[in-house]
């Protein structure tokens, strides 16, 4: 049993990670500033496992901060999920994304080295590696990536690595996400970016529930089977399950050691639609646009190496993606049209300063809770309510911070599942923002 802390656990990723670490039996610290993610979900992650975690609202450029929550549960090794990650937005805040992933993961490592924490399995991405020289990816692919978050990226993986030279003692793993999507089994966790989505999944799935009008694939003419751009697709559960192999792994092998996590098969934007309205019969409108500029028209991973060396393997095939993401039948209310943010995919919203869409279930009074509702204060979960974002301390340079802050009042999510799905799936559902992925 380990005393794990996890950054930006309370996201999309890091919630599925945290399922994975209490079900395996560890103990389980998250620090997130809540940027781009929900504290809901840890109540969530604890009600599907069972077992009780340890939460602090915290930017991890807070040093000090960390190092007190690091002493306090006697950290042993760290999984640093902590970021932002969109390609489009980090073109328009580059500095917003080099003060985050960057100087937020050197403020970790300072953190690290004080309290004598030497494990540490990181979040990195497929964007590392850049427009394709072959294909699949291996590890050795030249890495030159496009955009400021695949920079930021890169940059932190080259920190990570001279580390290791400077010192036998530390040891890290380096995970490479291809494109993560669904959801846990128990319909309680999800994918549910705020505004536009950045990833195709979820924004496939609203246009589904009528929470946009249409989706518009970018391009048919790439030099794919259908003409549209190929992605390698991997369950959010195998994701996590990999960073259980790192953990392992982490404990004998010093040094700087990076793995492709994908599945190794590339599916076209067409496929993933067509099997999303094949596993939950339903109908998603579409229409085809203009390419977007910067696309590449086809990548996937060969995972081999961790297969090799970590003994992992992708379990779930395209169905489980698509089945355990369903159909979110929510009530919505926009005071804002939401604007395309460089996404995968676009909608057409009305240009009505207000857009509601309303189920006909019951739902809290700020609408935001689970139909099997539970109370946050009732909860057995150590929560620390420790609101550090971005104080003098965690960003002295007053460089930026989070380009979308975390809001309340505009926005609310009766998460309940489609019917049509299996009784498996018909569980209430506590969709969760988004976080770090590839």
């Amino acid at each position: 049993m380990l005393n794990v802390l996890v950054t930006g656990g309370a996201g999309y990723i890091g919630s599925h990670v945290c399922v994975a670490l209490l079900e395996a039996g560890h103990q389980v610290t998250v620090v997130d500033n809540l940027c781009n993610s929900s504290a809901r979900s840890m109540d969530a992650v604890q009600s599907v496992t069972g077992r009780t975690l340890n939460f602090t609202q915290m930017d991890i450029r807070d040093t000090t901060g960390l190092v007190s929550v690091m002493q306090a549960r006697s950290v042993d090794v760290v999984i640093h999920l902590a970021g932002l990650k969109a390609v489009g937005e980090s073109v328009q805040s580059p500095l917003a994304y080099y003060s985050n992933n960057v100087g937020g993961t050197l403020s970790l490592l300072h953190a690290m080295e004080a309290t004598g924490a030497r494990r540490l399995i990181f979040s990195s991405s497929a964007t590392v590696y850049g427009v394709p020289d072959f294909l699949p990816y291996t590890e050795t692919h030249p890495t030159r990536p496009s955009s400021p978050y695949g920079h930021s990226k890169l940059h932190a993986e080259r920190m990570l690595r001279d580390l290791c030279h400077s010192s036998g003692d530390w040891s890290i793993v380096a995970l490479r996400y291809f494109n993560p999507v669904g959801a846990h089994a128990s319909a309680e966790l999800g994918e549910d970016p705020r505004g536009t989505p950045n990833n195709l999944m979820p924004f496939i799935a609203q246009v589904a529930a009528g929470l946009r009008d249409r989706l518009t694939i970018f391009g048919d003419d790439y030099a794919t089977r259908d003409g549209t751009c190929v992605r390698d697709y991997l369950h959010v559960m195998d994701l996590a399950s990999g960073h259980l192999e790192a953990l392992s792994y982490s404990a004998t092998a010093a040094g700087f050691h990076a793995f492709n996590l994908g599945t190794g098969q590339g599916t076209s934007v067409r496929e993933l639609l067509a099997a999303f309205e094949a596993t939950n019969r339903v109908r998603v409108p579409h229409e085809i646009g203009p390419r977007r500029a910067g696309d590449i028209d086809a990548f996937w991973a060969d995972p081999a190496r961790a297969v090799i060396h970590l003994g992992w393997k992708p379990r779930h095939d395209l169905a489980d993606m698509c089945s355990s993401t369903g159909v979110p039948m929510t009530t919505t209310t926009w005071s804002t049209p939401p604007t395309s943010a460089g996404s995968v995919v676009s909608s057409s919203v009305p240009a009505a300063s207000t857009r509601s869409r309303t189920s006909s279930a019951p739902f809290s009074e700020k609408g935001i809770l689970p139909l099997r509702t539970r109370s946050t204060a009732a909860s057995s979960m150590s929560y620390s309510r420790t609101c550090r974002p971005a104080s003098a301390n965690a960003n002295p340079s007053g460089s930026p911070t989070c380009p979308h802050p975390p809001t309340t009042a505009t926005r609310s999510l009766l998460p309940t599942r489609n019917p049509l799905l299996p009784a498996r799936r018909q569980a209430t559902a506590h969709l969760v923002d988004g976080a770090p992925d590839g």
